[in-house]
């Protein structure tokens, strides 16, 4: 089906595909509605079958009538009388060991028709679409558009087959060259992003004759938009609701709701478990069994991230590091005050709240609420001017022995600062304690409930009626998280326990939450997807907060912690809880490099 250059454009490199071309070179003008240019070493075509691939009526070109086992991209010249009808085609063609066969074709009328001195393969230009359907034509878009459009379905099927070399070239200038015989990942990071290669994970999944491959970006490595997401189901790029829903419901509570993954998968099913023609384009696709290759695609892409560990995105933004100015040195003040030394780097207002973690030990009960308390905090002297440190009761541990380091002190009663061998480890609190226990009410509910404590007094939250009616209908779900609710009367709701795990928090706040949560789920999403809502939503408000003093012990504890816990390089919204400064970016800093 012909809608605009880039439709074209994919039917012409999809039968070079098919024709086992190994080399596709591709020229564009005026984003294709002037010119389209597609070139090709594959077997070729003789006279005749130049004549059949003109005709219309697709199924009569297949060899045989098994048209639910077609592996190829498409019926061979499917397309090509649609494209001739609306435009003038030259289509060029030459079998190996034969002489060449030119075939032109104006809008439907075969003009001319003779040899043609090529190498072995097909050249086929299309020149001034819909130049005699002014109907058509006045409702494309600009040229820019089409050739991003264009750009766009040729970045696809290079994905789709990283054994062919491609090359694109728009009104005289090369858009993109790849070589062939690359590696799948090579070749999305190639046309993606050349940092996607470091910040992602692998996919290898099978199940039941289905075959999950690609890459997938850590959840820290994101988009705003969903364009940076590709799709190939045996080979053929597509965009199909069921596969781009999987793909949202695995990287479920690992993203925030308006930031979207970069990942390329390639599923492959078995050619009688999948219609291709469901969609003229051949954009979408249709299983036969729906639920197992959902459920496969979030299996294959949960277990790939698992993997990841606590991974991040490690390297700061270049904003971030911008910010970092460097000052003629500052002359010690006439009156003596201060530290007595300039500063060849202009601190930031957030460098004089360095702080340790505070000498007396805090209140019963008020400590970190993940089991690792510091059992010893002996008093000291006064602190100096713009720090206080923790004496060590003990010799400082090697921070060559963690990946995130060892702790050294908290910025801000925010960030724990951590050295580690190759850098210096920045850690969100909040963020990483957040994800730290989501992932432990996970862990408690495989394995049978969350432990729930029992209120002294039961708790009334007031609701509107369908809040109420939304928590009363999920008590039972909740209940297995350690929530005990009861209705209450038409706008309220009764709190008798909470999770064990939460501590003292804000039980009107989560449970209003857990509400609205409720209320904004998708009646497709899985029973599983729904309890890690709650989940998620309930480890928000368990978790430590910023603005909380965290003495060394528990510092390290929490970087412990987050090194053997799945998914602790990102909080549950999908922002990152650490990030690292490498010795040369310090470096670099400080005009060292």
């Amino acid at each position: 089906m012909v809608e605009r250059p880039a439709s074209a454009l994919k039917e012409l490199v999809e039968n070079a595909i098919d024709a086992g071309a190994t080399r596709i070179a591709v020229k564009l003008s005026g984003g294709g509605t002037d010119l389209i240019e597609v070139t090709d070493d594959g077997c070729g075509m003789s006279p005749p079958e130049m004549a059949l691939a003109l005709e219309r009526h697709a199924t009569s070109k297949l060899p045989d009538d098994e048209i639910d086992q077609v592996t190829t991209l498409g019926f061979r010249g499917e397309a090509l009388p649609s494209i001739a009808s609306v435009a003038r085609m030259s289509l060029e063609s030459r079998v190996r060991g034969a002489e060449g066969w030119h075939r032109i074709v104006d809008n439907g009328e075969v003009v001319s028709e003779g040899p043609a001195a090529l190498p072995p393969g097909t050249r086929i230009r299309v020149e001034s679409l819909f130049a005699r359907v002014p109907a058509r034509r006045k409702f494309l878009r600009s040229p820019r558009a089409e050739y991003a459009a264009s750009l766009d379905v040729m970045k696809r099927l290079a994905m789709a087959r990283p054994d062919i070399a491609f090359s694109v070239e728009h009104d005289g200038r090369k858009a993109f060259h790849v070589q062939g015989n690359e590696s799948g990942p090579e070749r999305v990071a190639g046309l993606t992003d050349r940092a996607l290669a470091e910040n992602s994970v692998a996919v290898d999944f099978e199940r039941e004759g289905l075959v999950l491959g690609g890459v997938a970006g850590l959840p820290t490595f994101n988009r705003g938009v969903a364009d940076h997401q590709y799709l190939f189901v045996n080979g053929r790029p597509v965009k199909d609701r069921l596969l781009i829903g999987a793909l949202r419901g695995a990287y479920a509570e690992m993203l925030a709701r308006d930031r979207h993954p970069v990942v390329a998968l390639f599923l492959d099913v078995p050619p009688d478990q999948v219609d291709v023609n469901v969609h003229p384009a051949k954009t979408e696709v249709r299983f036969r069994d729906p639920a197992l290759v959902r459920g496969m695609i979030v299996s294959g892409l949960r277990r790939a991230l698992d993997e990841a560990g606590h991974r991040s995105v490690q390297r700061p933004s270049e904003a971030a590091l911008g910010m970092w100015t460097s000052e003629a040195p500052a002359s010690p003040s006439p009156s003596g005050e201060g530290l007595g030394w300039g500063s060849a780097v202009s601190p930031s207002p957030a460098l004089d709240l360095w702080t340790g973690p505070t000498p007396n030990p805090s209140p019963e009960g008020e400590g970190l609420r993940y089991g690792y308390v510091s059992d010893r905090r002996p008093s000291f002297s006064a602190p100096p001017p713009l720090a206080r440190a923790e004496p060590a009761i003990a010799p400082v541990p090697q921070s060559v022995q963690h990946p995130l380091g060892v702790a050294r002190g908290q910025v801000a009663k925010t960030y724990i600062v951590a050295e580690a061998e190759d850098g210096l480890v920045l850690v969100d609190q909040h963020a990483a304690h957040e994800r730290l226990v989501l992932e432990r009410m996970r862990r408690a509910m495989s394995e049978g409930g969350v432990a729930s404590q029992g209120l002294l007094v039961p708790e009334v939250v007031e609701l509107d009626e369908p809040g109420c009616d939304r928590l009363e209908a999920r008590a039972g779900e909740l209940s297995d998280f350690g929530l005990d609710i009861e209705r209450f009367g038409p706008h309220a709701v009764l709190v008798r326990a909470v999770p064990a795990a939460l501590g003292k928090g804000d039980v009107h706040a989560l449970v209003t939450d857990l509400a609205d949560e409720l209320a904004s789920f998708d009646e497709a999403l899985s029973l599983k997807e729904k309890l890690d809502h709650v989940a998620a939503t309930m480890a928000c408000h368990g978790s430590v907060r910023a603005g909380r003093v965290l003495s060394v012990a528990e510092m390290n504890a929490l970087l412990r912690e987050m090194e053997v816990t799945p998914h602790s390089g990102q909080c549950n919204h999908g922002r990152p809880t650490w990030v690292k400064l490498a010795h040369g970016d310090i470096e670099k800093l400080f005009g060292r490099k």
